[in-house]
């Protein structure tokens, strides 16, 4: 499957160039955010169809792999992270005070952000922590809506 150029702009502007898991915003990235299967290419049911992709960084789009599903930390249950086609991302997840990081307040955004490593609590020696203090000091971060509002 090859996802086609007029998809591809259709789901970057649906997104309003966000990363649709993360919220970081494409421009401030060094390369382009790649287009994700939410039903991933490797399993049965996956389709090129605008409806089963989304817009995901690159940090994104690599945790989440082929995962659909993710360990919630507060309760150790298995849960289907976060649909960003199915789901309003302000139902499960929150910017902290400081805007740095993104808290799961759903078993769904809880899971989501273990999976993801949204803050990077496990990897990369918080690269994305700092990446977020330089944006807020440009003015870019945290986003002001959720790209499904609108």
């Amino acid at each position: 499957m090859t996802v086609n150029e007029t998809a591809k702009k259709l789901v970057r502007e649906r997104a309003k160039f966000l990363c649709e898991y993360c919220h970081s915003l494409e421009e401030a990235s060094a390369a382009l955010f790649a287009i994700d299967h939410i039903i991933p290419q490797s399993l049965p049911g996956s389709s090129d169809d605008p409806e089963n992709l989304a817009l995901a960084c690159q940090r994104c789009n690599g945790y989440r792999y082929n995962f659909t599903t993710g360990i919630d930390p507060e309760t150790g249950d298995l849960i289907p992270i976060f649909n960003p086609r199915k789901q309003k991302w302000s139902d499960h997840f929150l910017w902290s005070a400081d805007g740095l990081k993104i808290i799961g307040i759903t078993p769904t955004g809880r899971a989501t952000c273990n999976r993801l490593d949204l803050n990077d609590e496990r990897h990369n020696g918080g690269s994305i922590i700092k990446a977020r203090r330089f944006w807020i000091k440009g003015g870019w971060h945290p986003p002001d809506e959720d790209p499904r509002q609108s």
